[in-house]
């Protein structure tokens, strides 16, 4: 039996990276998923790998920061699996690496649409049929950019620490209900949003340096975050409603220094 047996789930942002990887592990969990991506041809690829590994998961192509959308995929998944334990609202994009007098609102709007409206959304629209059933997890991803300065831009770190206060809050208006939310705040981890840093140290051949302000000394893996999402996302974490753990090598538990020789 897998820790998230004949669990009912959905993964949004589940054509590559933290998604994808969250996508596979919970399949092979136990789990039931509808995968979710704007990318209709990479979300198709991830439902493809779990089918090949004898999971069950279905592709559909929707965004994530539309509330037509999530309105829709909630839907489906009700529809599909005849009820819904999960959510992982992982969805989100960098907004680029723009200097904050350059930044413009129609930035602001669309990192904030995506990575904090998206899990508000989801929330809104998975809440209530898990609150009629007395039980449900969700998980949303946050960033250790949402704990502080230097992990990611502006409207990066602000929707993400949007997200650190959104399932805060929706953990106690929910109180009482059997519904858990909790978030995680993930380090520098290989991904198709962090491909273009990953690109340029390698590029320079610096890319064993990757990773090393953290005590682990290296960067994370996409499945290392879908491990702790699933762990969240299970009965294991019953008593675990309102957090926003990191999972990043450490580097959140101090602030950025410049080693000293002993």
């Amino acid at each position: 039996m897998g820790r998230l047996e004949g669990k009912r789930a959905i993964v949004t942002g589940a054509g590559s990276g933290i998604g994808r990887a969250s996508v596979r592990l919970f399949a092979r969990e136990g789990a039931r998923v509808l995968a979710v991506d704007r990318s209709a041809e990479a979300v198709e690829e991830t439902a493809a790998m779990v089918r090949a590994d004898g999971g069950d998961a279905i592709a559909l192509a929707a965004d994530a920061g539309d509330e037509d959308a999530v309105r829709g995929f909630v839907a489906r998944a009700i529809e599909a699996f005849g009820g819904l334990d999960v959510v992982y609202a992982n969805a989100g994009i960098s907004g680029g690496d723009i200097p904050l007098f350059e930044q413009d609102v129609s930035l602001w709007t669309e990192v904030l649409r995506v990575n904090l409206i998206g899990p508000f959304l989801a929330i809104k629209h998975a809440g209530p049929h898990m609150v009629a059933q007395g039980h449900g997890a969700i998980v949303c991803t946050a960033s250790v950019a949402a704990l502080r300065s230097n992990a990611g831009g502006n409207p990066y770190s602000a929707s993400k620490a949007g997200v650190v206060s959104l399932v805060q809050t929706a953990a106690n208006s929910m109180w009482g209900t059997g519904v858990r939310i909790n978030a995680v705040c993930p380090g520098l981890i290989e991904t198709g949003m962090t491909k273009p840093v990953f690109d340029y140290a390698r590029s320079r051949g610096s890319q064993d340096k990757l990773g090393q302000l953290n005590p682990t000394l290296r960067y994370g893996l996409p499945e290392e975050i879908a491990a702790m999402a699933a762990f969240l996302a299970s009965d294991e974490a019953s008593y675990v409603n309102g957090q926003a753990i990191a999972v990043d090598g450490g580097l959140s538990s101090t602030h950025p220094f410049k080693r000293r020789r002993a």
